[in-house]
């Protein structure tokens, strides 16, 4: 709602006057969409971190369960992890002896991505979600910035990591035993570098044997932290492998969005109060969009057309043409 606020400016007098009528109208639903959003991240974090002896003892989790990953981006080493983080996973097995493994994670994310696309970064991430409470935080709003400069630049930047990080140095670089190195996990992941931390709390042996690495991984959480109070979730724009290979998807997947064109008057309500300043009535299914929903919730025409009600438009479209009047 903020973001919206700051960038009514942008607009001529005509355009601006219509966007705070529709503000009326809206900031309700869209107070009422985000909250909405917010407890399914709670509750989404809480259920994937819920084995809280390991926050006490400094233990990873080793039940059943940690066999299955969870959709989002959260660490297997996290002390309260009940399951495996997918990106973790491929990145261990990928260039290992065994492959089966790798190729069910494989399958694992094609199917969520063919399903939901980057919905699950919107409301089943917690890394994501730690994010969103980053940069609510008031701190440095003035310069607080939703789009740098070389944004479609920068944005590519989580797939030069997907391929290195994630799939050429774990397939290339391996042990005596045959397993793959998990780079992105060891040299990047700051959802990683923060479960080590927790671990650390509650165990004084890891506080002794951390080194340079672990030093290393700890200016990049610093950068992300503080990079998130300014600027939207600049892990998941420009770093996250996961939602590269999600947002892939995007266009195809089950969940997806699609303008109504002759409900759609271009009006950029849409636009000016997505956070990652997305032309969503230009291209509904941007690979950077991670499905918050904040567009639905504003646009004053019902324009944008999203999941299941997709498939129904096309049924009554197809209804109607097959029964001219």
């Amino acid at each position: 709602m903020e973001y919206l606020l700051e960038n009514i400016l942008l607009f001529s007098k005509k355009q601006r006057l219509y966007v705070w009528n529709v503000l009326a109208l809206a900031s309700k639903r869209l107070k009422k969409h985000d909250n909405r959003r917010s407890l399914v991240q709670l509750l989404t974090a809480i259920i994937s971190n819920a084995y809280i002896i390991g926050f006490i003892e400094g233990k990873i989790f080793q039940g059943g369960t940690k066999a299955f990953c969870v959709p989002g981006l959260n660490c297997y080493a996290c002390p309260g992890a009940l399951g495996s983080c997918p990106i973790g996973s491929l990145q261990a097995v990928i260039g290992s002896r065994g492959k089966s493994f790798s190729f069910y994670i494989i399958g694992y994310l094609a199917a969520v991505g063919a399903a939901s696309g980057r919905f699950i970064c919107g409301w089943a991430c917690p890394f994501g979600y730690l994010q969103d409470l980053l940069y609510k935080i008031p701190f440095l709003k003035k310069f607080k910035k939703h789009r740098l400069p070389g944004e479609k630049y920068l944005e590519k930047f989580r797939y030069l990591l997907l391929v290195v990080f994630v799939f050429l140095i774990p397939m290339y670089v391996v042990d005596f035993l045959g397993q793959g190195s998990p780079a992105f996990c060891a040299y990047i992941c700051p959802s990683g570098t923060l479960s080590g931390l927790l671990l650390m709390i509650g165990n004084e042996g890891l506080r002794s044997a951390v080194g340079w690495l672990f030093a290393w991984k700890n200016l990049i959480l610093a950068f992300v932290v503080f990079s998130s109070i300014v600027i939207y979730r600049p892990f998941c724009r420009y770093m996250c492998p996961l939602g590269a290979i999600y947002g892939l998807f995007n266009p195809i997947a089950l969940y997806r969005f699609k303008i109504d064109e002759e409900k759609c008057t271009k009006c950029k309500v849409c636009q000016i109060t997505c956070k990652l300043d997305i032309p969503v009535y230009i291209t509904p299914n941007s690979s950077a969009c991670i499905r918050c929903g904040d567009c639905i919730a504003a646009c004053p025409h019902g324009a944008i057309i999203h999941g299941k009600d997709i498939f129904k438009n096309q049924v009554v479209g197809q209804s109607e043409s097959s029964y001219p009047l």
